[in-house]
């Protein structure tokens, strides 16, 4: 080889080397260009959770037609509830909170909580749509179920108890330990209801349960109106009472009472009334006489030792409500399918 092919020949390799080391920095300035973008198109690609929308008062006032009180469909211990018109178009129920709970209340962070138990979204669940605040008033917006309760079709409606037979009660009862099992450990954070009954569990027309009222307790922690009787005694201890967990489990074994009897819970009385009557297997005084007893009684008889393990026991020995939800799904499968 020449001293001129030696020279042509490095001359190549200086220049190959050179075209590789531009095309390595395009190549790397190509990457680092696409890489701050794929965070963005998986963000885009993911499911947006839902979050309750704010609503300004004159929205909720023309959507409820000045708070008319034809509108209302509902009273309980926290406000009334009236049917509306969203300016969607959409028919939702609007909560409007007692005054005397939201003055007691007036520093409290309504809209945070409001949002997030707007995350919750189950079959067993009423969503939570929007809200609203302005001075003297907190609003809380829901997606319509109906206006019937499981307290009205159990001791309001004469025909409540025939409508509910002991399937459709079997299947009530497992929606509520399954909506009540997804706030507990389905959802983060998880919450409590801490005001579980009858009254508030709605039922659709296809008579499937859902939850409402539900994280709410924050609003009146320690007023006694209406949840005496749907809550342990443990409750209103002053250390370590109020809503818990274990205390949802006892209101859900009460509804469970009065699924079973068709008597309302008064005072804590059903409870002290019932429990001798499952430990002593005398169902036919237990039993709601408006119901013929099924000739196969043993899923009955079950609901009823769920029933008195949710709440015969102190907080620490009561069942979960996972281990609760198990024992009544296995049940409806058995029984309802």
């Amino acid at each position: 080889m020449t001293q001129t092919d030696d020279i042509a020949y490095d001359s190549i390799l200086v220049l190959l080397s050179i075209s590789l080391f531009i095309l390595g920095v395009v190549l790397i300035i190509i990457i680092c260009r696409k890489k701050p973008q794929k965070p963005d198109q998986k963000q885009l690609e993911l499911p947006a959770k839902f979050c309750a929308s704010s609503y300004q008062l004159t929205d909720i006032d023309a959507a409820t037609d000045g708070f008319n009180p034809r509108r209302i469909v509902g009273k309980g211990r926290l406000g009334t509830v009236y049917a509306a018109i969203s300016p969607s178009g959409e028919l939702v129920a609007v909560k409007r909170i007692h005054p005397r709970l939201v003055l007691s209340n007036a520093g409290f962070g309504f809209a945070s909580i409001i949002k997030t138990l707007s995350l919750a979204q189950h079959p067993n669940v009423v969503p939570i749509i929007g809200y609203s605040q302005a001075p003297g008033e907190r609003i809380i917006v829901m997606e319509f179920v109906g206006m019937v309760n499981l307290d009205f079709y159990l001791h309001e409606n004469s025909d409540g108890a025939s409508l509910l037979d002991w399937n459709r009660r079997l299947r009530v009862a497992a929606g509520v330990a399954r909506g009540i099992e997804y706030l507990h450990q389905g959802i983060a954070p998880n919450i409590v209801h801490g005001a579980l009954k009858a009254s508030n569990i709605l039922l659709d027309v296809k008579i499937v349960a859902k939850l409402c009222d539900y994280g709410l307790s924050f609003l009146a922690p320690k007023e006694m109106t209406g949840l005496v009787g749907h809550v342990d005694d443990e409750y209103w201890a002053e250390k370590g009472g109020g809503a818990c967990k274990e205390s949802d489990v006892y209101g859900f074994g009460v509804v469970l009472l009065e699924l079973l009897t068709g008597r309302r819970s008064e005072q804590g009385l059903l409870v002290r009334w019932a429990l001798p009557l499952i430990k002593a297997k005398r169902f036919s005084e237990l039993l709601d006489p408006r119901l013929v007893i099924p000739s196969d009684i043993k899923p009955v008889l079950r609901l009823a030792k769920v029933a008195s393990a949710c709440v015969g026991n102190y907080r620490k020995d009561r069942p979960s409500i996972s281990q609760v939800a198990s024992i009544l799904n296995n049940l409806e499968i058995e029984v309802c399918h």
